[in-house]
């Protein structure tokens, strides 16, 4: 379809303050017996239906400045009425922006940010058609020095008039690479470094004190060692980290050629800020988990993604190894890259295992299972989530340091699982070629094979095994060979209840209860409030330590509050689980271990 005339978009922040975008959407040569145009239900990346269509305010078709009809198919689908051969036909609508997520569109006085998936309409029928689109500023009389940033490539000429500040006109092939583009426009710190030849950005959105030389430092050696993992050239051109920065907030959500990151203020680092607090760690592995998906999931698919459709579900099983496997890189790129150290990845590594096995979930479903059901499960957890469902994102992560210990152990450090995703890459991420849904089990046996005497066909097995399976995994014993001993021990000292307290609440209200748990035995519930334990008051900072002073066995008498209802409660108290897990180096370790431990972790 590159020599029809494009699809042409306009996107403007009319009214700020009342967080409304306005879009318009021109086709040349609409379809004869009316024109059908569809909002996404979900965006790529976020394995949910949103129904991004709801907040369409107001939707009216224009031709050469006259009305035309338009009926409301269902709930994201319009159709405009017939209009004459030759006659180009205009959507003008508004869309309200008050989504602070990295998944939709947000507007105020401060910033205005937008998914495509969000606000521009598709074409029915032209989905593969070139797109323009005109970003306009706001009202110049009251928001001054904002700027826009993007990946979008301009299109200087084609449409509008040429803007200062980023704003004005852009291009894309198609309507996949429209959305796929996230944009901010604002007032926001702006800097750029280079990776591995790359030119890279970061737009910082929001009040902060970031040191932004020292972040520009980590991240460049970051994304440089992800393209020298999946080798030269890298698949971008140029990549931007857009980050929106609030006092509590953690998310980020993956697209072609950058990412757009919540992130709280005080994880930035800061000017004088010595070693790696736990926040900056985190903040540099969700960017690394971002990045990863530059070739995982973004250009490396699932065949039931290749293409996406953005109207319904799109079902895969393989979520674990596009999610889990990238959770997997993340944090290994810190301290391959030399960003943090080896005590500290494995710090990280140790909170991974602990939190998967916290929930019982792990012993109910298979990361297969969850990544199937991410649409309705995972994406969607109410208060039983622990006892139900495992996370393909910690699970999975843990599943492929499984197997990537077992590669390098059995060929001596000639193969990993890093060769496996530069296979997926090869074959899939260069050629659009889709993964199948057993598509991944092939490449281990290959590259297992280069451990001789079957080990490629046992691998694939036991990975089958393992992904469809609920069975604990045997780190311990895994990691042993490379010089790291695990630990196991309680979280706490004194006994437990048995559930979790939901954050920041002041009171202690029940958020989850665990199976097979002393609060469930009494008859606790999600949702209840704790406001006694043996006539003394409790609250959410206090119940812990009074749980100190008991020991497993004591009976306590909690009161608490159902709904408005005061109830009692006679509650056995039981031993902490062993489910704290500490991975710490082996004392003197011999050689062969050293290698092996060289070639996992770097150093």
């Amino acid at each position: 379809m590159t020599g029809l005339p494009p699809i042409r978009y306009t996107i403007a922040p009319i009214r700020p303050a009342s967080h409304l975008f306005e879009v318009t959407c021109t086709v040349s040569d609409p379809a004869p017996g009316g024109q059908v145009f569809r909002l996404p239900a979900w965006i790529p990346g976020s394995y949910m239906i949103r129904e991004f269509a709801r907040n369409i305010v107001t939707l009216r078709a224009e031709c050469e400045g006259r009305a035309v009809a338009v009926d409301k198919l269902d709930k994201h689908t319009w159709r405009a009425a017939h209009v004459a051969p030759g006659r180009a036909l205009t959507l003008v609508y508004d869309v309200y922006a008050w989504d602070l997520s990295v998944r939709a569109a947000h507007l105020d006085p401060t910033h205005g940010f937008f998914n495509g998936t969000s606000v521009f309409l598709a074409v029915e029928g032209h989905a593969d058609r070139r797109c323009l689109v005109e970003i306009l500023p706001p009202p110049a009389t009251t928001f001054r020095g904002w700027k826009v940033a993007t990946t979008l490539p301009r299109a200087v000429g084609e449409i509008g008039v040429a803007m200062p500040m980023g704003f004005g006109c852009y291009r894309a092939d198609s309507y996949d690479e429209l959305v796929d583009h996230p944009v901010e426009m604002g007032t926001f710190t702006h800097e750029v470094f280079e990776a591995a030849g790359v030119p890279h950005e970061i737009a910082l959105t929001g009040r902060h004190d970031c040191d932004t030389r020292r972040l520009c430092a980590d991240l460049a050696r970051i994304c440089a060692w992800q393209i020298e993992l999946f080798g030269l050239p890298a698949p971008v051109d140029r990549y931007l980290f857009l980050t929106m920065l609030v006092g509590d907030g953690y998310g980020g959500l993956e697209h072609r050629a950058s990412t757009a990151l919540l992130a709280s203020r005080n994880d930035l680092p800061y000017v004088g800020m010595s070693g790696l607090p736990d926040g900056y760690k985190a903040f540099l592995g969700l960017c690394s988990h971002e990045y990863f998906h530059t070739w995982n999931v973004k250009r490396i698919r699932p065949a039931a993604f290749t293409p996406y459709d953005l109207q319904s579900e799109n079902y895969t099983r393989l979520l674990w190894a596009f999610e889990g496997f990238t959770s997997y890189y993340d944090d290994l790129a810190l301290v391959r890259s030399g960003v943090i150290p080896i005590e500290d990845y494995l710090g990280l590594l140790g909170k991974t295992v602990s939190n998967v096995l916290r929930g019982s979930g792990r012993l109910k479903q298979s990361v297969a299972e969850s990544s199937f059901d991410a649409w309705i499960k995972y994406y969607r957890q109410d208060e039983n989530a622990p006892n139900a469902i495992v996370s393909y994102y910690a699970k999975g992560a843990l599943i492929a340091l499984a197997l990537d210990l077992q590669l390098r152990a059995a060929s001596a450090g000639s193969a990993s699982l890093d060769d496996v995703m530069r296979l997926l890459w090869q074959r899939h991420g260069r050629t659009g070629v889709g993964v199948e849904e057993d598509g991944l089990f092939a490449l281990v046996e290959e590259v297992g094979e280069r451990g001789g005497k079957g080990a490629g066909r046992r691998l694939a097995r036991w990975l089958a095994k393992v992904v469809h399976g609920t069975d604990d995994l045997p780190l311990a014993r895994l990691l042993k060979p490379f010089g790291v001993a695990c630990q196991v021990e309680a979280a706490s000292k004194g006994p437990t209840l048995g559930a979790k307290l939901a954050p920041n609440s002041g009171e202690a209200k029940l958020a989850s209860v665990y199976d097979d748990g002393p609060a469930q035995a009494a008859g606790l519930s999600a949702g209840d409030v704790l406001v006694a334990m043996d006539g003394l008051k409790v609250t959410g900072s206090s119940l812990e330590a009074q749980l100190a002073r008991r020991k497993a066995g004591d009976r306590v008498e909690i009161h608490a509050f159902r709904r408005d209802e005061l109830m009692s409660f006679d509650v056995e108290l039981t031993a902490p689980p062993a489910d704290t897990i500490k991975l710490t180096l082996a004392a003197r370790p011999v050689a062969v271990v050293l290698a092996l431990r060289k070639g996992w972790l770097g150093g």
